[in-house]
């Protein structure tokens, strides 16, 4: 909530409650302690160029060689995966089963020979996004997390915690307050727009859907708590969909509060700014970054046309 560099969530959010719930002892060993004191960067090979939302259909492949894996393939839209120590991954290690029944959950030390990272620039002028090529590298068989082929009930574990981290609700809040005062103040010699009925309306609303969000967030969390069984409404989908639209909604609003000031968009630096940067007010730095940035919000995770349809197919699914 304070705007804080956010911690590097692969490890912690998404690949430790897998380890700990299924991984080897030697791997929950090895793997927790650093993930836990923020050691090590794990990046996520989900995604490739011809299998997004329809992931059961990925073919890179892992084949066993005595004591290693041989992986080759591509991976896509890897979050951060310049900066990754490490990666887990999604490989197809039996091709002739059933889509679902043929893919494994591998860990990949990103050190090794045969593995390239390319950067993917996106739509809003950073990097964070990259492709990573696999060409022959031998991974160890003690990195298989759990059971051959089982990796496709792994994964969907994991993206039942990244849908429900999706909601982001700290972050929400912080984007709330900045659009509450980016709409009290004056921007082009016009008026604040927290005075104009229409916008002040759609202000309201947003705080109404972000409480909202919140109760449904802790309602989740104390389901899972107080059960020994996973909650029976789809939980993280209807959370991804609810917390990705509504950050969607906030840079609307703050983009329209800043006026003409909304259209510019401040690239990344390190150090002090460059000569050229772009004059503003201060207030306005990152918004138009971060409102094109959060497009993406819909698609990662699965995106939430593929969320509606999980959330249908729970609700109403009996109904004949």
């Amino acid at each position: 909530m304070a705007g804080a560099p956010p911690r590097p969530a692969g490890g912690l959010s998404l690949l430790a409650p897998v380890l700990y719930t299924f991984g080897s002892e030697e791997q929950k060993a090895r793997h927790l302690p650093p993930i836990l004191r923020g050691d090590v960067w794990w990046a996520q090979g989900f995604s490739e160029p011809n299998s997004g939302s329809d992931l059961a259909s990925l073919r890179t492949a892992a084949v066993l060689d005595g004591e290693h894996y041989i992986v080759n393939g591509h991976k896509i839209w890897t979050t951060q995966g310049h900066f990754a120590d490490w990666i887990f991954m999604l490989v197809r290690t039996d091709p002739t089963a059933k889509p679902q029944k043929g893919i494994s959950f591998l860990l990949v030390d990103m050190r090794s020979p045969g593995i390239t990272v390319r950067p993917i620039i996106s739509i809003d002028g950073a990097h964070s996004l990259n492709e990573v090529f696999f060409d022959q590298v031998r991974v160890p068989r003690e990195n298989l997390v759990g059971e051959p082929g089982a990796g496709w009930t792994y994964a969907k574990f994991l993206l039942e915690h990244e849908r429900a981290w999706s909601a982001e609700v700290p972050r929400n809040k912080r984007m709330f307050a900045r659009a509450l005062s980016l709409a009290s103040q004056s921007h082009d010699g016009m008026p604040p727009l927290i005075e104009n009925p229409v916008f002040s309306q759609r202000l309201a609303q947003a705080q109404v859907e972000l409480e909202a969000l919140e109760f449904m967030t802790l309602r989740a969390l104390s389901e899972r708590d107080n059960t020994s069984d996973t909650p029976q409404w789809p939980c993280g989908s209807v959370l991804h969909v609810r917390g990705s639209e509504l950050q969607q909604t906030l840079g609307d609003l703050m983009l329209e509060a800043l006026g003409s000031h909304g259209l510019v968009l401040y690239p990344e630096y390190t150090g002090e700014p460059p000569s050229d940067y772009p004059p503003g007010p201060v207030e306005a730095h990152g918004v138009a970054s971060d409102f094109l940035y959060r497009r993406a919000t819909t698609i990662y995770g699965g995106s939430n046309e593929i969320q509606r349809n999980i959330i249908a197919r729970s609700l109403l699914g009996s109904i004949q």
